[in-house]
Protein backbone atom coordinates (compact mmCIF):
# COMPACT_ATOMS: atom_id res chain seq x y z
CA UNK A 1 0.00 0.00 0.00
CA UNK A 2 1.74 3.32 -0.77
CA UNK A 3 2.55 6.00 1.91
CA UNK A 4 0.30 8.42 3.24
CA UNK A 5 -2.78 5.98 2.42
CA UNK A 6 -6.03 6.49 4.27
CA UNK A 7 -4.46 3.45 6.82
CA UNK A 8 -1.62 5.34 7.08
CA UNK A 9 -2.45 8.63 7.78
CA UNK A 10 -2.10 9.99 10.79
CA UNK A 11 -4.88 13.31 11.80
CA UNK A 12 -3.85 15.88 14.42
CA UNK A 13 -5.01 19.24 15.51
CA UNK A 14 -3.24 22.34 15.03
CA UNK A 15 -4.02 25.19 18.11
CA UNK A 16 -6.64 26.99 15.93
CA UNK A 17 -9.12 23.71 15.05
CA UNK A 18 -7.97 22.68 12.31
CA UNK A 19 -6.94 19.13 11.07
CA UNK A 20 -3.66 18.08 10.07
CA UNK A 21 -4.54 15.74 7.24
CA UNK A 22 -7.52 17.25 6.35
CA UNK A 23 -7.85 19.21 3.11
CA UNK A 24 -8.92 23.17 4.21
CA UNK A 25 -11.75 24.59 2.40
CA UNK A 26 -13.18 26.63 4.86
CA UNK A 27 -17.53 28.02 4.71
CA UNK A 28 -18.42 31.22 5.56
CA UNK A 29 -21.23 29.42 7.21
CA UNK A 30 -20.01 29.61 10.80
CA UNK A 31 -19.97 31.67 13.79
CA UNK A 32 -18.61 31.59 17.17
CA UNK A 33 -19.61 29.58 20.22
CA UNK A 34 -21.12 31.11 23.01
CA UNK A 35 -18.52 32.46 25.57
CA UNK A 36 -17.39 29.78 27.80
CA UNK A 37 -18.62 26.35 25.69
CA UNK A 38 -17.01 23.76 25.28
CA UNK A 39 -17.40 20.82 22.51
CA UNK A 40 -18.96 17.82 23.77
CA UNK A 41 -20.66 16.07 21.42
CA UNK A 42 -19.89 14.31 18.28
CA UNK A 43 -23.07 14.23 15.74
CA UNK A 44 -22.61 11.87 12.59
CA UNK A 45 -24.55 13.04 9.43
CA UNK A 46 -24.56 12.00 5.49
CA UNK A 47 -25.10 14.25 2.89
CA UNK A 48 -25.17 13.60 -0.99
CA UNK A 49 -25.76 16.08 -3.94
CA UNK A 50 -27.84 15.34 -6.10
CA UNK A 51 -29.61 12.93 -3.61
CA UNK A 52 -27.87 9.41 -4.34
CA UNK A 53 -25.08 10.59 -6.11
CA UNK A 54 -21.62 10.76 -4.81
CA UNK A 55 -18.84 12.52 -6.42
CA UNK A 56 -18.82 15.85 -8.37
CA UNK A 57 -18.16 18.92 -5.72
CA UNK A 58 -21.43 19.72 -4.48
CA UNK A 59 -21.36 19.08 -1.38
CA UNK A 60 -18.50 21.60 -1.33
CA UNK A 61 -19.94 23.86 -3.08
CA UNK A 62 -23.10 23.80 -0.75
CA UNK A 63 -21.25 24.14 2.12
CA UNK A 64 -19.33 27.35 0.84
CA UNK A 65 -22.40 28.93 -0.71
CA UNK A 66 -21.00 28.22 -4.30
CA UNK A 67 -23.70 25.49 -5.96
CA UNK A 68 -24.91 26.64 -9.01
CA UNK A 69 -28.73 25.84 -8.54
CA UNK A 70 -29.43 25.32 -12.15
CA UNK A 71 -27.30 22.47 -12.49
CA UNK A 72 -29.85 20.20 -11.03
CA UNK A 73 -33.74 20.45 -10.52
CA UNK A 74 -33.52 19.37 -6.35
CA UNK A 75 -30.86 22.09 -6.01
CA UNK A 76 -33.72 24.91 -6.48
CA UNK A 77 -34.73 23.14 -3.09
CA UNK A 78 -31.77 24.04 -1.26
CA UNK A 79 -31.68 27.78 -2.91
CA UNK A 80 -30.82 30.65 -0.17
CA UNK A 81 -30.47 27.72 2.56
CA UNK A 82 -26.58 28.20 4.05
CA UNK A 83 -25.29 25.34 6.07
CA UNK A 84 -21.99 23.51 7.10
CA UNK A 85 -20.29 20.98 8.68
CA UNK A 86 -16.78 20.58 10.93
CA UNK A 87 -16.26 18.12 8.43
CA UNK A 88 -17.02 15.90 5.29
CA UNK A 89 -16.08 12.49 4.43
CA UNK A 90 -16.28 11.01 1.35
CA UNK A 91 -16.42 7.91 -0.39
CA UNK A 92 -13.18 7.24 -0.41
CA UNK A 93 -12.34 8.23 2.98
CA UNK A 94 -10.93 11.61 2.07
CA UNK A 95 -11.65 14.18 4.77
CA UNK A 96 -11.95 17.66 4.18
CA UNK A 97 -13.03 20.47 6.63
CA UNK A 98 -14.60 23.61 6.74
CA UNK A 99 -15.22 24.98 9.93
CA UNK A 100 -12.16 24.94 12.66
CA UNK A 101 -13.72 22.88 15.54
CA UNK A 102 -13.21 25.66 17.77
CA UNK A 103 -15.91 27.71 15.65
CA UNK A 104 -19.86 26.35 15.39
CA UNK A 105 -21.20 25.03 12.15
CA UNK A 106 -24.12 24.94 11.17
CA UNK A 107 -24.98 21.26 11.09
CA UNK A 108 -27.55 20.11 13.65
CA UNK A 109 -30.49 23.02 13.24
CA UNK A 110 -33.19 22.53 15.58
CA UNK A 111 -32.23 20.05 17.84
CA UNK A 112 -32.14 18.56 21.71
CA UNK A 113 -29.62 16.19 23.22
CA UNK A 114 -30.51 15.20 26.48
CA UNK A 115 -32.84 17.70 27.55
CA UNK A 116 -30.57 20.53 26.06
CA UNK A 117 -31.28 22.82 22.72
CA UNK A 118 -29.13 24.23 20.33
CA UNK A 119 -26.67 21.59 19.58
CA UNK A 120 -24.37 23.66 17.37
CA UNK A 121 -23.48 25.76 20.51
CA UNK A 122 -21.37 22.55 21.80
CA UNK A 123 -21.25 20.28 19.07
CA UNK A 124 -19.00 19.23 16.22
CA UNK A 125 -20.22 17.85 12.87
CA UNK A 126 -18.81 15.04 10.53
CA UNK A 127 -20.89 14.65 7.14
CA UNK A 128 -20.52 11.25 5.59
CA UNK A 129 -20.74 10.89 1.73
CA UNK A 130 -23.88 8.53 1.50
CA UNK A 131 -27.40 8.06 2.08
CA UNK A 132 -29.85 6.79 4.78
CA UNK A 133 -30.30 3.06 2.94
CA UNK A 134 -26.87 2.54 1.32
CA UNK A 135 -24.12 1.34 3.04
CA UNK A 136 -20.79 2.97 4.00
CA UNK A 137 -17.70 2.11 3.05
CA UNK A 138 -14.62 0.35 4.26
CA UNK A 139 -12.19 3.87 3.96
CA UNK A 140 -14.75 6.38 4.83
CA UNK A 141 -14.98 4.16 8.54
CA UNK A 142 -11.58 4.19 8.92
CA UNK A 143 -11.14 7.38 8.49
CA UNK A 144 -14.40 8.53 10.75
CA UNK A 145 -12.34 6.57 13.63
CA UNK A 146 -9.24 8.40 12.66
CA UNK A 147 -11.12 11.64 13.77
CA UNK A 148 -12.65 10.70 16.12
CA UNK A 149 -9.59 9.22 17.77
CA UNK A 150 -7.76 13.08 17.53
CA UNK A 151 -11.34 14.77 18.60
CA UNK A 152 -11.52 12.79 21.88
CA UNK A 153 -7.74 13.99 22.44
CA UNK A 154 -8.95 18.15 21.96
CA UNK A 155 -12.81 17.16 23.53
CA UNK A 156 -12.39 14.74 26.63
CA UNK A 157 -15.58 15.55 27.23
CA UNK A 158 -16.29 14.09 24.13
CA UNK A 159 -16.85 10.56 24.51
CA UNK A 160 -18.50 7.27 23.66
CA UNK A 161 -22.12 8.11 25.07
CA UNK A 162 -21.96 11.55 23.37
CA UNK A 163 -21.51 10.47 19.78
CA UNK A 164 -24.88 10.27 18.09
CA UNK A 165 -26.36 10.39 15.36
CA UNK A 166 -28.48 13.34 13.66
CA UNK A 167 -31.90 11.54 13.70
CA UNK A 168 -31.03 11.14 17.45
CA UNK A 169 -31.05 14.75 18.30
CA UNK A 170 -33.40 16.19 15.43
CA UNK A 171 -36.59 13.27 15.43
CA UNK A 172 -39.00 13.58 13.09
CA UNK A 173 -36.97 16.01 10.95
CA UNK A 174 -33.74 13.83 10.01
CA UNK A 175 -33.01 10.42 9.30
CA UNK A 176 -29.24 10.38 8.98
CA UNK A 177 -26.98 8.51 8.99
CA UNK A 178 -29.55 6.46 8.60
CA UNK A 179 -29.79 2.32 8.96
CA UNK A 180 -27.27 2.43 6.02
CA UNK A 181 -24.54 3.37 9.16
CA UNK A 182 -23.64 0.39 10.89
CA UNK A 183 -23.03 1.77 14.46
CA UNK A 184 -21.85 -0.91 16.40
CA UNK A 185 -19.20 -1.41 13.24
CA UNK A 186 -18.28 1.78 14.42
CA UNK A 187 -18.18 1.27 17.77
CA UNK A 188 -16.26 -1.46 17.88
CA UNK A 189 -13.20 -0.13 15.78
CA UNK A 190 -12.70 2.70 18.29
CA UNK A 191 -12.67 0.23 21.15
CA UNK A 192 -10.00 -1.39 19.03
CA UNK A 193 -7.95 0.84 18.08
CA UNK A 194 -7.90 2.63 22.02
Amino acid sequence: MPANSIEDRTFSFQADGWLTGARACPSPNFNARPEGESVSLLVIHNISLPPGEFGGGCVEDFFCNQLDHDRHPFFDEIRGVEVSAHFLIDREGEVTQFVSTDDRAWHAGVSVFEGREGCNDFSVGIELEGTDDQPYTDAQYRTLVGVTKVLWQRYPAIHPHRITGHSDIAPGRKTDPGPGFDWERFRRSLEATS
